[in-house]
């Protein structure tokens, strides 16, 4: 689906660069060519057309990267870089050390804890 929508990408990305090129900022260009009244489609008309095109093209262009940033593949397993492991299993210097204590019992043998009671 990726791949689609990039290709699609592409072609309206060439598309609306050949239709601004095209298009003179004066309102020439291509329709300037049509100056002959009997034409079919007129200077005005093909005007039209351009313009029409262009802001079609650029609606287009922004509707299929959106749809694919949402349609990226995606790892299904992501990997911790080293040094997020690093970070993750590091000792933290301001924890209190857990030593084993020992506590006397009514027969005077000594019973180790963990939990410093």
């Amino acid at each position: 689906m990726y791949v689609l929508v990039s290709v699609l990408i592409m072609i309206a990305s060439i598309l609306l660069i050949l239709i601004v090129l095209v298009q003179n900022s004066k309102g020439g260009g291509l329709a300037s060519n049509f100056s002959a009244s009997n034409q079919v489609m007129g200077v005005r008309k093909t005007a039209d057309f351009l313009e029409k095109a262009t802001w079609t093209l650029a609606v287009s262009l922004l509707v299929f990267s959106l749809v694919a940033s949402m349609t990226i593949p995606r790892g299904e397993v992501e990997e911790k870089s080293k040094i997020e492991q690093q970070v993750n299993n590091a000792v933290d210097p301001t924890q209190m050390p857990q030593f084993p204590t020992s506590v006397p019992t009514e027969e005077g043998t000594q019973e180790s804890t963990e939990d410093g009671e």
